[in-house]
């Protein structure tokens, strides 16, 4: 095969898309990103014996750039920050198991705290199975380091503390109960649904007011939302909420017109375990937000 074949590239493209968004948690950067290593691959003269091996290397070594740039960046983000959603109208079963390999926005934030060469190492070795001794060429180091990496985003992914292990139906449950209590204002009905470690993460971007801190545990969450669901959305007109899909789980987008005249845009998703919320995720930057037909 020639270098800089377009249509081996092309093979290649939505796999490397799903290794860059795991490394970046923004599609739209990781779909640059991917971009940039086409350029190099089409500007290659020698022969590449390894076409998918080389562009991994070549996509991860873009990402590492990035994300360290981005240290920088989210070192001065107003408030917290959240990974950009792509946001899907709710899916049936096919499709669901179609979009079973997209990774959830609860270990989006989890792998955020990680350093960038932690995180490339993580995702690289553990989510796509590539040897430490490539993932030692990625971070120019040496392989026994390269597994140091991964070993320790591994320990603090676990203890991370927003466990995620249900699927889509229970989580939609769960969901709902939640709306449905924040809405009527039954603050005891809302933190049954809460585990007791929950997080609240809201991310407004500067553009829109949200909460700057992390909301922690299950009364002090639930008197966050009965206010922000209950009181503070009285006065929005034209208020819709439908379920839709984010990284192949269950949320809620909220559309509606604030009282002064200002569009409400909000999508809602969740993490939850043995039936219970262990973190909210409240995406409401407007430039983070894809949706796409909905």
């Amino acid at each position: 095969m020639p270098p800089g074949n377009a249509a081996e590239f092309e093979a290649q493209r939505t796999y490397l898309t799903a290794v860059a968004y795991r490394m970046l948690g923004n599609r739209s950067e990781a779909e640059d990103a991917v971009q940039e290593a086409w350029l190099r691959y089409a500007q290659q003269t020698e022969e590449i014996r390894d076409v998918r091996g080389w562009l991994t290397t070549v996509t991860a070594r873009i990402c590492l750039d990035q994300l360290n740039s981005a240290r920088v960046r989210r070192a001065a983000y107003p408030g917290q920050w959240l990974p950009a959603y792509v946001v899907d109208p709710d899916a049936g079963p096919a499709e669901l198991a179609e979009r079973a390999d997209q990774i959830s926005v609860a270990l989006l934030v989890v792998l955020e705290r990680l350093t960038p060469e932690q995180r490339v190492a993580l995702v690289l070795h553990d989510a796509f199975a590539v040897p430490f001794d490539e993932v030692a060429t990625v971070l120019d180091t040496t392989p026994a380091a390269a597994r140091q990496h991964a070993s320790r985003a591994r320990r603090a992914v676990a203890d991370g503390g927003i466990k995620h292990t249900a699927g889509v139906a229970e989580q939609r449950r769960v969901l709902n109960a939640f709306l449905t209590a924040a809405q009527s204002g039954d603050v005891v009905a809302l933190a049954a649904v809460l585990a007791p470690e929950v997080v609240a993460i809201s991310d407004g971007g500067g553009l829109v007011r949200t909460a700057l801190n992390v909301v922690g545990g299950a009364d002090k969450v639930a008197r966050f939302y009965t206010g922000l669901l209950g009181r503070k959305l009285a006065g929005v007109t034209d208020i819709k909420v439908d379920p839709v899909l984010v990284n192949g789980g269950a949320a809620m987008l909220l559309r509606g017109t604030r009282p002064d005249g200002v569009p409400l845009l909000a999508v809602l998703t969740v993490a939850v375990d043995e039936g219970r919320i262990t973190g909210l995720f409240n995406q409401q930057n407007p430039e983070k937000l894809l949706l796409g037909d909905l």
